[in-house]
């Protein structure tokens, strides 16, 4: 039997259509397999770039043309990539995670993160070192940073500390002096202990903070191996206007580990950014590090029954005089997307209180109420608090306005309070600050009960040999670098004061005749 031939003149319609679902086919199966078209690269306007690899110019040998937009935009946008450094807290690492609540606080604080148990509240923590710049190694020797952002729905609450329970100094006016004796030298650019020591010789509550910073707890092993406290008291303050002063501690579900001298000085040359490494492997690896917080609260009423100033904030409220209860537990867990936008931008300050938490008294923190907002307008803006990483999760509704990256949308011309506009903005009566019974003058004097050195001997006493031997070369190392006489035997003078086999080690460590330190010693008052 014949195949029947198939007329091509008949059947053209057919034989088209054959071939076009061939061309479409094989043209569809080149698409998908092929990559996702790239993004087109843009200006920050918007508007697409056709050469990012040549400048305009006058000619093949001719000057380059002012008109090339995309050359001065993206010139101008790279000479100000770098905004203005922390003078303190410079290098640091931030985190991402979550506070969870483990009891209800609600008959001592109105905040949220404690108004029941197993309330969950988002977090973001920035570790840091004190004193050293933003390029430095990350071990070492210096305070570390321990920073939490609470972001609640009654606004943000900066939890601003430190790994080290105590401060250096007790009243804001000698921060400036402070920090600028610890910072390089402005002839040589050199950090010198000739120039802190010298200060701080005139700075006997000092010693208590020298003797912890020259401990190994002066150079953590990592951010997950610190503990970390809010140094200050605050206020918790209920429902009813009642409060009473509180005390934070976190506590590394790590343990607290630390590095010697030179197992610190070994690690710079190994690893310039070992905490940070450490902890993004952490997280990365799914080890997320936690903390539980405990509180220490102390009675108005009970504040003058101790022998030194609950207040100070050299001092530490000794466990034994003022219990300590744990009230929830910190998980980090994520980490940032970029370093930039979300750590070096993030903005904390103490002043970042929300209704149940208040300042106390304490003159140190009275200070930084101030200092660390100020700071962060002049680093960030004033509209600083707009960065995604700042913005509360709850609606900002104030008259602010205008400045520079001011991004919130306004929508009504009702920027003032009281208003009988509909789009006027109502007070929160229920929101009012605690009230302080205040009797006296005004007036410039030091505290009463200084107690300056008896801590630093009930912590020095507190070490073990090994690590009081530690703390011996470790201090020495810098305090033998003194050329003064006076200010090296004033030291001297103090951790004498605080214990006398401390003092004694210390003087032979870096050769000076004990019987000089001893006679200073016995002049000193707590």
């Amino acid at each position: 039997m014949k195949r029947p031939k198939f007329d091509f003149k008949k059947n053209h319609y057919f034989v088209f259509v054959a071939l076009l679902i061939l061309v479409l086919s094989i043209t569809f199966t080149k698409v998908s397999h092929a990559q996702t078209p790239k993004l087109i690269i843009t200006r920050d306007n918007g508007a697409p770039v056709a050469d990012n690899q040549n400048s305009q110019v006058a000619g093949p040998n001719g000057p380059v043309l002012l008109q090339d937009t995309d050359l001065v935009e993206k010139l101008a946008r790279f000479d100000r990539e770098r905004i203005p450094e922390r003078v303190v807290h410079a290098r640091g690492t931030g985190v991402h995670g979550e506070f969870v609540s483990s009891t209800s606080l609600s008959d001592i604080t109105a905040a949220a993160p404690f108004e029941k148990a197993g309330k969950k509240t988002p977090v973001f923590v920035r570790f840091s070192s004190v004193v050293h710049s933003k390029g430095s190694p990350e071990t070492l020797r210096d305070p570390r940073g321990f920073a939490t952002k609470f972001y609640t729905e009654q606004g943000n609450w900066d939890l601003v500390g430190n790994n080290l329970p105590i401060f250096f100094i007790r009243d804001a006016k000698k921060f400036p002096d402070m920090v600028h004796s610890l910072k390089p030298s402005p002839i040589n650019n050199k950090q010198d202990p000739n120039r802190f020591f010298d200060f701080f010789s005139h700075i006997p509550e000092s010693t208590h903070m020298f003797t912890r910073l020259y401990s190994d707890l002066g150079t953590p092993k990592s951010y997950r191996e610190m503990d970390g406290s809010s140094v200050h008291a605050y206020k918790f303050v209920n429902n009813k206007g009642q409060f009473k002063y509180v005390k934070f501690h976190w506590k590394s579900n790590q343990g607290e580990h630390n590095l010697s001298g030179p197992e610190a000085k070994q690690m710079q040359a190994t690893d310039f950014n070992l905490y940070t490494t450490d902890l993004y492997s952490s997280i990365s690896n799914g080890q997320y590090p936690s903390w539980d917080l405990y509180i220490q609260t102390i009675n108005p009423d009970d504040l003058n029954k101790f022998d030194f100033n609950p207040l100070d904030p050299t001092k530490i409220w000794p466990p034994k005089l003022v219990p300590e209860k744990k009230v929830g537990t910190m998980t980090l867990n994520r980490i940032p997307k970029n370093f930039f936008q979300e750590t070096e931008q993030s903005a904390f300050a103490p002043s970042n209180m929300i209704p149940g938490i208040e300042a106390s008294e304490d003159r140190l923190l009275q200070g930084r109420i101030f200092s660390y907002a100020d700071t962060q307008r002049h680093r960030l803006g004033v509209n600083n608090m707009m960065l995604p990483i700042n913005r509360p999760n709850i609606k900002v509704a104030n008259g602010n306005q205008d400045g520079f990256a001011n991004v919130l949308e306004t929508d009504s011309d009702v920027n003032y309070q009281p208003s009988n506009s509909k789009e006027g903005l109502s007070e929160h009566k229920n929101a009012q600050n605690s009230q302080l019974p205040i009797a006296g003058t005004t007036m410039q004097a030091p505290i009463d009960k200084t107690l300056n050195f008896q801590q630093a001997g009930d912590f020095y006493r507190g070490l073990d040999k090994t690590n009081q031997q530690h703390l011996i070369e470790n201090l020495a190392g810098d305090l033998g670098q003194v050329r003064n006489m006076e200010i090296k035997t004033e030291m001297l003078a103090f951790f004498y004061k605080a214990d006398k086999d401390y003092g004694s080690r210390l003087a032979k460590a870096v050769n000076v005749d004990l019987k000089g330190v001893e006679g200073r010693a016995a002049n000193l008052k707590e």
